[in-house]
């Protein structure tokens, strides 16, 4: 038996090290947050996405009692914007998320396992890596595609 490590590269930046068009998509995610409906875990995640054609979308948590019924603020962002655009690839997606408190999170957050296979599904839709901002007020995550959080992904797109 031999060990094979795996080597996956994140970017770590400021805001103001993203592009215009990136910072936008965080304010986005931001202001989402603010859309959430989370009474049962009190933690508020927005999502923005762009898509190829310079369209935008928001996307938010929103939380049933029945919890399965669900959905995350990735998803929720995706699925409208494979709603309006079918055919059009998504570009950039940016996350955000709230504490209990109300406070942004500190740290960058990450998408859940469902919404990183609802990643890997847009990416092998459209043959194409989504860059992935997850935003935190003390730093930034970027990284050129799900394939970072998730190197032995379920999928054929290379």
């Amino acid at each position: 038996m031999k060990d094979i490590e795996l080597k996956t590269t994140i970017k770590e930046c400021q805001l103001e090290e993203l592009s215009a068009e990136e910072r936008h998509l965080v304010e986005m995610a931001i202001e989402a947050t603010n859309r959430s409906y989370a009474p049962y875990s009190n933690f508020h995640v927005g999502a923005a996405l762009l898509l190829e054609n310079g369209e935008a979308f928001m996307g938010c948590n929103q939380e049933n009692a029945a919890f399965p019924a669900g959905l995350c603020a990735e998803r929720t962002a995706i699925f409208a914007a494979g709603a309006k655009y079918p055919d059009v690839p998504v570009k950039v997606l940016a996350i955000a998320a709230r504490t209990p408190n109300g406070a942004l999170q500190a740290e960058p957050v990450s998408p859940c396992g469902t919404c990183r296979q609802v990643i890997i599904e847009t990416e092998t839709r459209f043959k194409q890596a989504v860059r992935i901002i997850l935003y935190g007020t003390k730093r930034i995550y970027v990284m050129d595609g799900i394939k970072q959080l998730m190197p032995l992904s379920f999928t054929e797109f290379q």
